[in-house]
């Protein structure tokens, strides 16, 4: 089972926030996750981003790939990402 970590859409119309999730990487964006690590809210100044450290780092250590944004995100964090 390949596993992506990736951005999960929730709130409301015009008022987005985010879930950061580890995923199969099959599975659509807003199906269900397997473990939840953390969320992200574009619409405060700045960013809100909250990330169970941790359990983000054993995720990656176990070979699940990050998307593009969540790399960027984990990076801000003081997460290493592997390249």
């Amino acid at each position: 089972m390949p596993a992506v970590i990736r951005l999960t859409r929730m709130g409301t119309l015009k008022k987005p926030v985010h879930r950061i999730v580890v995923m199969d990487r099959r599975s659509a964006r807003d199906g269900k996750p397997i473990e939840i690590l953390g969320f992200y809210d574009p619409k405060t100044d700045p960013a809100s981003v909250k990330v169970k450290k941790d359990r983000a780092e054993y995720w990656i250590g176990v070979g699940a790939t990050p998307s593009a944004i969540v790399r960027t995100l984990f990076k801000k964090q003081g997460i290493k990402v592997r390249a």
